[in-house]
């Protein structure tokens, strides 16, 4: 593939890139995308239920810890694109919107993917060492369910269900960093989060329907047809019900439910202004799912720490 930025206007979502990574050589830059460096929505998707677990366990900002997992967040997320790439990477070649990227192209090879996989797992490594040993169990035990992921497309028609195990788990982690009890707490969190996940991966699965047909990857958005918008509703109305049950468990309060009544809004949003129709529609609003997770977490902490 040419150096040359693709022009916006030719631009899919897998081969934009601007910032520092569009000023990289080549090959750093291959490797900065292969660990999607340039877009950092999936990075904050990672992060935000870690900082819900920390906040909701009402030991105040903890901004050590939180910078602790907002790297092992970078980093992990990186890990786990890399891994899914090199699996993926005859699917990858035959879908458009992922057949640029560094791996199916042939631009990087699975050798020196492989070793940029364990650069990055090494990165994780450190992270994990500042954790107490509870979380550092917590954390290993989810390596399984990573390893799994990239085969559920084979196998499932809701691979996004696997993926919402997988992504939300730093809430169970952020909460065992700080304490041990009150898992019921933690458990109807990351329940919730898991909807969450969910619902805007359907969403993102939304743009690859033709092509996921057609070389035969199964997704949740292929397997709601129609009923799409009634699904991604249903998964975000039992996402906000499961927090509600969190933060119920927490401390009783009718009032602290209040915290999470912008986050139920900007779901609510996503929902009624889907379009499945419109390629970009879907993006935009999985991408808004950033501004989600920070509304979540700023009701783990007022309930958490009020």
């Amino acid at each position: 593939m040419a150096d040359a930025i693709v022009p916006d206007s030719e631009q899919v979502p897998d081969s934009e890139y601007g910032g520092l990574v569009a000023r990289l050589p080549q090959r750093p830059r291959d490797l900065a995308m292969l660990a999607r460096f340039d877009r950092p929505i999936g990075w904050w998707l990672l992060f935000w239920p870690c900082a819900w677990g920390v906040w909701l366990a009402g030991a105040g900002w903890q901004i050590g810890l939180m910078l602790w997992l907002l790297l092992g967040s970078i980093a992990m997320r990186g890990a786990g694109c890399v891994y899914n790439d090199i699996v993926d990477a005859d699917l990858d070649a035959r879908v458009a919107r992922t057949a640029s990227r560094p791996v199916a192209s042939g631009r990087v090879s699975a050798r020196l993917a492989w070793t940029w996989l364990l650069v990055l797992c090494l990165i994780g490594l450190v992270v994990l060492l500042q954790l107490r040993w509870q979380a550092q169990l917590v954390a290993l035990a989810s390596l399984a369910l990573v390893a799994a992921y990239p085969f559920m497309k084979r196998i499932t028609w809701w691979p996004q269900a696997w993926l919402g195990l997988v992504f939300t788990w730093g809430a169970l982690v952020g909460w065992v960093a700080l304490r041990g009890d009150r898992l019921e707490v933690a458990g109807a969190l990351y329940a919730g989060a898991f909807f969450w996940c969910m619902g805007y991966d359907t969403i993102y699965a939304l743009q690859d329907r033709e092509d996921d047909a057609l070389v035969g990857i199964r997704s949740s958005a292929l397997r709601l047809g129609a009923r799409v918008k009634t699904g991604v509703a249903l998964f975000y109305a039992a996402a906000v019900m499961l927090w509600c049950l969190a933060l119920w468990l927490l401390r009783s309060d009718p009032i602290a439910l209040l915290a999470l009544a912008p986050a139920a809004a900007h779901l609510g949003w996503q929902v009624v202004t889907l379009d499945p129709a419109d390629p970009a529609n879907p993006l935009a609003r999985f991408r808004s799912n950033r501004f989600a997770g920070a509304l979540v977490a700023a009701a783990c902490f007022v309930a958490g720490n009020a």
